[in-house]
């Protein structure tokens, strides 16, 4: 006997990662040049030159034991106070190390908030459709409800009625991606004032907070100088999931960390059932050698010119095929709609007679349109686009 739910969950690939190894299967039988792979956000950019010389230099100056070793479960504190110095000095905050709690990336990091919340059979974590999937088995593998808000189209920011609508006296948390996986789309200043009026009167109204669960990995990736609200900043009881897999493209080394401010309420019961749930799952002591890094490289921000190429090409050439699509202010993806209404239909078509992969957007709670990952190669894009003319052409 083994348990069912993880049975399942192991067994039912995403559909993200099944795109992507067919892409690798026919890579391999017709040549890379002829495959058009959209389906993973697999940071293109090199990381900064200076987290690779800051690896370098702390493998021949630093001690074996302190790089290769244990540090404490919360990661060393020198690390966590150089992440605290660069939050206040880009923000304005005033965040210490006490409040950081490191985590081998964004996953582990929300996996541990929404075990610490989730406090009986009748939890439930609201969403904000469209979605990155996996918050599906973080929630319900963990005992809660997931309850998705529907997608504010074609805008994709987020409709205070339908979240008001969603809220129960059961709501631990909301969960908000900005910006957003898999649309693009920046959450501005004014959404999330009304977000936090909505939840501030509802947390008064059940007599408990609602927390926001921030998960931010792509905070650093926006273009045309467009703010992204430090949320934390616009409602106090705002819980940050951040990684730097994005910001320094380091996806492969599983370095990030739980954010809780002073100010957040019953902060300090947080914070330890965070490390209690991380102790559970084994997920303590992130990689020390990626710890001392980061305590180095804190700063360092990425080149984001090669990304903003690709979102000013691909946007542009497919808006001009007829394609809709709500225009990406951050990340790397772009969320189109599927011009026969089918993104599943349109997905497979596209596999099968282009080697165009792109992922359909249903797992992201939002059907009918599909999820493009820019963080592709220029040149391959140009070579695409004939495929996506033809899918027009098939379904426009």
């Amino acid at each position: 006997m083994v348990n069912e739910v993880f049975h399942q969950l192991g067994t039912e690939p995403s559909v993200i990662r099944e795109l992507f190894a067919y892409g690798l299967q026919r890579s391999a039988e017709v040549g890379s040049e002829h495959v058009y792979d959209y389906s993973l956000g697999n940071p293109s950019i090199p990381a900064p030159k200076a987290v690779n010389q800051a690896i370098t230099d702390i493998l021949q100056d630093t001690d074996s034991i302190r790089v290769h070793g244990y540090s404490m479960a919360a990661g060393f504190t020198e690390t966590r106070q150089a992440i605290a110095d660069d939050l206040n000095r880009r923000l304005g905050t005033s965040l210490h190390a006490g409040n950081l709690f490191l985590t081998c990336g964004a996953a582990p990091a929300l996996i541990s908030v929404i075990k610490a919340l989730i406090c009986d059979a009748d939890s439930e974590i609201a969403v904000v459709a469209p979605f990155f999937p996996e918050y599906r088995p973080f929630v319900e593998s963990n005992g809660g409800k997931l309850v998705v808000v529907p997608a504010d189209v074609p805008s994709f920011q987020i409709r205070l009625e339908a979240l008001e609508e969603s809220l129960t006296p059961h709501t631990r948390a909301l969960i908000l991606n900005s910006p957003n996986n898999p649309s693009g789309v920046v959450y501005t200043r004014s959404t999330l004032e009304q977000v936090a009026a909505l939840l501030q009167r509802k947390s008064s109204q059940y007599g408990h907070p609602i927390y926001i669960i921030a998960d931010e990995p792509y905070r650093e990736l926006v273009y045309d100088g467009v703010e992204v609200p430090f949320i934390p900043c616009i409602y106090p009881n705002t819980i940050v999931c951040y990684s730097y897999s994005k910001s320094l493209s380091l996806p492969g080394e599983r370095i990030g960390y739980v954010l809780i401010p002073d100010w957040v309420e019953e902060g300090a019961g947080v914070y330890a059932a965070v490390a209690g749930a991380a102790r559970s799952m084994g997920h303590v002591c992130p990689p020390t050698l990626m710890q001392l890094v980061i305590q180095r490289c804190a700063s360092q921000m990425p080149d984001l010119a090669a990304y903003d190429e690709n979102r000013k090409l691909l946007y542009g050439a497919l808006t001009d095929m007829g394609y809709v699509c709500a225009k990406p202010d951050g990340a790397f993806y772009l969320f189109v709609k599927a011009p026969n209404g089918d993104a599943v239909a349109f997905s497979q078509k596209a596999k099968l007679e282009h080697d165009l992969l792109v992922v359909p957007g249903d797992g992201f709670g939002c059907p009918g349109y599909l999820r493009l990952s820019y963080c592709v190669a220029a040149d391959m894009i140009r070579r695409s686009l004939p495929a996506f003319q033809a899918m027009m052409d098939a379904f426009g």
